[in-house]
């Protein structure tokens, strides 16, 4: 990390805050490159991972040129269904599902990739969700069922803690980018999809469920204002608590990290059936969201 400062510094690889940021402060871009390193060296220890690692490195890459020089939705979009068709070949996805379910799961696959992208908004969010995302991961798979090498959830959760040591501070020493936000992500899905596949237990896609109810709420709320969804915004919940309220970063990420550890934990001990445990997870979520949003954007406004 300490390398890429250096290379970043002298290459003006940096994020100027604009009317949209929840930043005010140049600084460096492109320090999810960490996860990039960490993928380098699952390859070299689990070479039988190639295919979704590759994947992963053409995923991260498009997005650390999209870092530096900002590319079209369709470039990108090519890159991400290349990137995802590796994973599913890996996963056997075209042999499980029929061709309008793999369909299906492309959709779901790149807007998750890409709502984890538009979280990543304010110091510390991302490093801290992926940290507890993958820790939960990390005790399924010793705990309840072994559906991966141990290694390839401890490198990323390395990668996490060394980018926030750097990120999780008032004044960031680095953000995330796209390369950060787009590759854990897409780190993460794997590992989903994988214990999902081999369980065939959908109730692990609710260890994404903190971000997942953020998102489809608030593209729901922009679709109701009438804005093109695509297009940055600032009305995610944890942007009105930083921004408006100006809730201390550190402070909202920390609540969405402890928010999905309560859910994971849910999630784990619970032996009910998929639908009671969303039920008793989300609700709650979308109520939070529901009442509270509303009121402290109103507030802000008078």
């Amino acid at each position: 990390m300490l390398l890429y400062f250096k290379i970043a510094d002298h290459y003006n690889i940096i994020d100027h805050p604009n009317e949209r940021s929840s930043h005010s402060e140049i600084t460096i871009r492109g320090g999810g490159i960490i996860y990039l390193l960490a993928a380098l060296i699952t390859l070299i220890m689990h070479t039988e991972f190639w295919m979704p690692i590759l994947g992963l490195f053409i995923i991260g890459i498009i997005s650390f040129a999209d870092d530096r020089i900002t590319l079209s939705g369709r470039v990108r979009v090519v890159f991400h269904l290349a990137a995802v068709t590796l994973l599913f070949l890996f996963l056997g996805v075209f042999q499980i599902f029929p061709i309008w379910m793999s369909i299906i799961l492309y959709i779901l696959v790149i807007g998750i990739i890409n709502a984890y992208n538009f979280m990543d908004g304010i110091n510390g969010i991302t490093g801290a969700y992926s940290i507890v995302v993958l820790g939960g991961l990390q005790y399924v798979n010793y705990e309840v069922v072994n559906f991966i090498q141990p290694d390839l959830i401890w490198l990323p959760i390395l990668a996490s803690l060394v980018f926030l040591f750097f990120n999780f501070r008032k004044k960031a020493k680095c953000f995330a980018g796209d390369v950060g936000s787009v590759t854990v992500a897409f780190w993460i899905i794997f590992l989903l999809l994988k214990l999902i596949l081999l369980t065939d237990n959908y109730v692990y896609v609710l260890f994404l469920a903190v971000y997942g109810v953020d998102t489809v709420l608030t593209i729901i709320h922009r679709l109701k204002l009438k804005q093109n969804i695509f297009d940055a915004h600032r009305l995610h919940f944890y942007q009105i608590l930083a921004n408006e309220q100006k809730w201390p970063h550190l402070i909202v990420s920390s609540v969405y990290a402890l928010l999905q550890l309560g859910i994971i934990v849910a999630v784990i001990y619970w032996p009910w059936s998929f639908l009671s445990v969303f039920l008793i997870t989300t609700i709650p979520l979308v109520l939070i969201y529901c009442l509270i949003k509303p009121r402290i954007i109103v507030v802000t406004e008078m």
